[in-house]
């Protein structure tokens, strides 16, 4: 285990630990006692129908997604709605390679997959919240994956979906982009096949790989790179994509950033057609994949005006 002061309640809380248990992971192995790292916002009603869940992508946490997409007034409004941020394993909050006890931890962790990701939570916001059901569930990048996911692995639960800037499955060409940034990393001497004492020792693939990622976790990095690739909701359906994104009850607004290199619109539009009942809703934005970290004031202005329109609907 690593001590690293960036994953903190100091940088990125308040946030609260649950231990869901052990959790069987899909290409084998267990998560013993995996704990998720959430946080909430406004209040629960009675009748319960007003939950938010918002998964966290790359690198990001609950923090960065608070301020930059909840507000009073917003479309996310914490007035109005319960809202719950869940950070993905592997995220460095919640149970990740750096904080696991050996042997299981650091160069030894598991290989997970969105859906490991997407049953985790669950249990989560079952147990601990109750929750039957959720008006909405939002996420950019991973955080859209993890929203496919949702919808298609648990369809009369989730009643509205909006996948923001990704895609249900991901496509050849981003993988390969993706392995670029997990080689900046694996090919640092100092990375000694993942139990290095200190991220320090891994600096220079850190800043190979993103100068903004040089306080976290290499391993981290990788066990959510692992999982990016191979987002597939078609796993369910035994690679049928087709079949996959049928499954879907949920009224779903697809949003791909204009300008984005990583799911390009094309991509997310590929797999509108796919969807039931689903809207093609594109942000303008010359900020690409980056306008997810509010950088473009603009694109947040036409994301709340989505999101909104989205929670209005009659379901």
């Amino acid at each position: 285990m690593i001590n690293n002061s960036y994953y903190s309640q100091d940088v990125h809380g308040p946030y609260e630990l649950h231990d869901i248990g052990n959790l069987e992971l899909e290409e084998g192995g267990t998560i013993r006692n995996c704990q998720l790292a959430y946080a909430t916002f406004g209040t629960l009603n009675a009748a319960k129908d007003n939950a938010i869940l918002i998964p966290t992508w790359y690198s990001g946490t609950n923090k960065i997604i608070e301020q930059v997409y909840i507000g009073n007034g917003r479309a996310l409004d914490p007035a109005k709605y319960f809202i719950v941020i869940v950070n993905q394993i592997g995220g460095g909050l919640s149970t990740s390679p750096h904080n696991t006890p050996p042997p299981a931890g650091m160069g030894n962790f598991p290989h997970v997959r969105i859906g490991d990701d997407v049953r985790a939570q669950h249990k989560l916001v079952t147990e601990k919240f109750g929750l039957k059901s959720f008006a909405l569930v939002v996420g950019g990048s991973m955080g859209a994956q993890q929203t496919y996911e949702w919808a298609v692995r648990y369809p009369d639960m989730v009643k509205r979906a909006a996948p923001i800037a990704g895609t249900a499955r991901n496509t050849i060409h981003d993988f390969l982009f993706t392995e670029t940034l997990v080689e900046a990393i694996t090919s640092d001497p100092g990375f000694s096949k993942g139990f290095y004492t200190s991220s320090a020792e891994v600096r220079e693939g850190l800043l190979r790989h993103a100068k903004m990622f040089s306080a976290m976790d290499p391993n981290d990095l990788l066990c959510m790179a692992w999982k990016w690739q191979r987002g597939d909701v078609s796993r369910l359906t035994g690679g049928d994509l087709r079949a996959a994104l049928g499954r879907i009850k949920a009224k779903i607004f697809v949003m791909p950033m204009s300008s984005d290199m990583f799911f390009p619109p094309a991509d997310c539009q590929a797999e509108w057609r796919l969807i039931p009942d689903a809207e093609f809703r594109p942000i303008q934005t010359i900020d690409g994949h980056l306008a997810l970290f509010g950088a473009d004031p603009d694109a947040l202005s036409q994301l709340d005006k989505h999101l909104g329109e989205l929670l209005s609907t009659k379901i």
